[in-house]
């Protein structure tokens, strides 16, 4: 029996050729995962960087993956953000591709370079946005509260 599970994935670029950076990544997710679904591209500023930088697309994309472990999966971002340019000169730095493992499945999991959820999802309208257009009713397994009530609750927030 072959079973699969349900990633959501948020991807954004700020260097170079951002279309041509997120197009690269939605070809390798196509190729990694079936009914992938991918959110439409936006246009934010800048949120926890390392000086001015120029302002991000975003999307979301969802889909399912054979790979039984997170860890696993997050490697293989990390490769896809490699293979597009991506650098890691100091923490915050621009990036021609940024791919975060937002969910897989309801797994919740904390260990050193693998949390899932990730982190800081709930409070950023940059993930939570695409997200809500593709999967709004996905519950988040530490909250209980679907995409689209967070972002309500995060367009609210003071």
């Amino acid at each position: 029996m072959n079973s699969s599970t349900r990633v959501a994935i948020a991807l954004g670029s700020n260097l170079g050729d951002r279309h041509a950076h997120l197009d690269f990544a939605i070809s390798r997710l196509n190729a990694l995962l079936t009914h992938l679904r991918v959110s439409s591209i936006i246009e934010t500023e800048p949120v926890d960087m390392a000086g001015p930088q120029s302002r991000f697309l975003n999307a979301a994309a969802v889909g399912d993956t054979p790979v039984a472990a997170p860890r696993t999966f997050l490697e293989t971002l990390l490769a896809i953000e490699r293979d597009a340019g991506r650098q890691r000169p100091f923490p915050g730095a621009a990036r021609t591709l940024d791919l975060d493992l937002v969910f897989f499945g309801d797994v919740v999991i904390e260990e050193p370079g693998v949390v899932v959820p990730h982190p800081r999802f709930r409070t950023r309208a940059f993930v939570l946005e695409p997200l809500a257009e593709i999967a709004g009713s996905w519950r988040d397994p530490v909250s209980g509260r679907t995409i689209t009530q967070l972002l309500a609750s995060l367009r609210q927030a003071p």
